[in-house]
């Protein structure tokens, strides 16, 4: 049944995605590195797929990345996290062909009957109508002005993008309508759009942050995979700074054992970039992640694997996961305290975080064509 659902959608995404060119797109894949090795168990499944010893994923044809239509019928979701700075965020995309290793959204993958594994850097949902869905959301009375966060869960810029703008056509929603949004993305690709940016920017409507996690080249090659270089995510931030759009820096997630070390280094150099503000998360690795992420570390890491995985467990009370409200973010006990105070002494030092930042609603206006309803 999923074979023959993953068939009919790409089908149907051909059709409707005429200027995608799908085997240019899937050639592409096959000869780019993939951040996992494999697919683990769906924990909702009971049935999964084994390959022999002689298997080798440089060479499947199946890991060829497919861009499958996702038929949501809404494009802002919501959530009561007591510890995330935003209530409502659009996704256009689920699933995202960065590959992160690290990504905490990979076990959402699992939902939809695929794995957290390969499955989630390979069979991308795509939500073609996302402007659509989300002017018509806008331009109802019971919405209530506030922000949006985009890439809430994957990227919003991830390489499709280039070619299909669904993330560019939200913009210009949101543009159009004055309504406040956050983005953050690793992808050097949103200085695109600088243009429907500064005119968010015009009536305090737009923040963006760039996810920095190394300077390290090598070690961005093997843990992100398909995203931008170090040095381009500076250009971006760059970019953006000039251009007049406010924006920050993500140095997440922060590794113990890994890339911590580099977090003054990180925030130095998004500093003279013109980043204005900062912000960590601690590597988060929740359900099969965990499997994920020390397989990585025994294919590409095997001197430091358990240093770094003593690290983890040393900040998540002796595993390597904890979700309790509060602590998932940051970790606990000295090595979370170290990671810290690393980060609030040199964002001290390089400027950061000096003034309090809100976006506005105050202009918020509901697309043409829906203004009659107010009355």
């Amino acid at each position: 049944m999923l074979c023959e659902y993953l068939l009919i959608a790409n089908a149907t995404l051909h059709a409707k995605l005429p200027a995608v060119s799908i085997p240019s797109q899937l050639d592409a894949a096959k000869r780019v590195a993939r951040g996992a090795a494999g697919n683990p168990t769906n924990r909702f499944e009971v049935i999964h797929l084994e390959r022999n010893e002689e298997w080798n994923p440089e060479d499947d044809t199946l890991l060829r990345t497919q861009f499958l239509v996702d038929h949501s019928a809404t494009i802002i979701a919501y959530n009561d996290s007591p510890d995330i700075g935003f209530s409502a965020s659009v996704n256009p995309y689920r699933g995202c062909e960065h590959g992160c290793i690290y990504c905490y959204a990979r076990p959402t993958h699992e939902y939809l009957g695929f794995s957290s594994g390969l499955d989630f850097e390979s069979k991308i949902m795509v939500k073609v109508n996302a402007p659509e869905l989300l002017r018509a959301e806008l331009g109802k009375l019971k919405w209530k002005p506030q922000s949006l966060a985009m890439s809430g869960v994957t990227d919003c810029y991830q390489p499709v993008e280039r070619k299909l703008k669904i993330t560019r056509g939200c913009l210009e929603v949101l543009a159009e309508c004055r309504n406040p949004v956050g983005i953050i993305t690793k992808n050097a690709l949103v200085a695109r759009d600088i243009d429907v940016l500064q005119e968010l920017a015009r009536y305090n409507c737009i923040r963006v942050f760039i996810s920095l996690t190394t300077l390290d080249a090598e070690l961005r090659r093997v843990m992100e995979p398909r995203t931008a270089s170090p040095r381009d995510r500076l250009d971006t931030i760059q970019k953006l700074s000039s251009a007049g759009i406010p924006v920050g820096v993500m140095t997440a997630p922060i590794i113990p054992g890994l890339n911590d070390h580099e977090i003054p280094m990180l925030l130095k150099a998004a500093a003279e970039a013109g980043a204005s503000q900062a912000g960590y998360v601690v590597l988060r690795l929740p359900y099969q992640q965990k499997d994920l992420f020390e397989d990585w570390l025994t294919r590409h890491f095997p001197d430091r694997k358990e240093k770094v995985l003593n690290r983890i467990r040393a900040i998540r009370g002796g595993q390597l996961n904890n979700a309790e409200w509060g602590k998932r973010m940051s970790g606990e006990g000295i090595f979370a305290e170290q990671i810290e105070q690393l980060f609030k002494v040199a964002t001290h030092k390089y400027g950061f975080n000096r003034e309090r930042v809100s976006l506005s609603t105050e202009h918020f206006r509901r697309p043409a064509g829906k203004q009659l309803e107010l009355f």
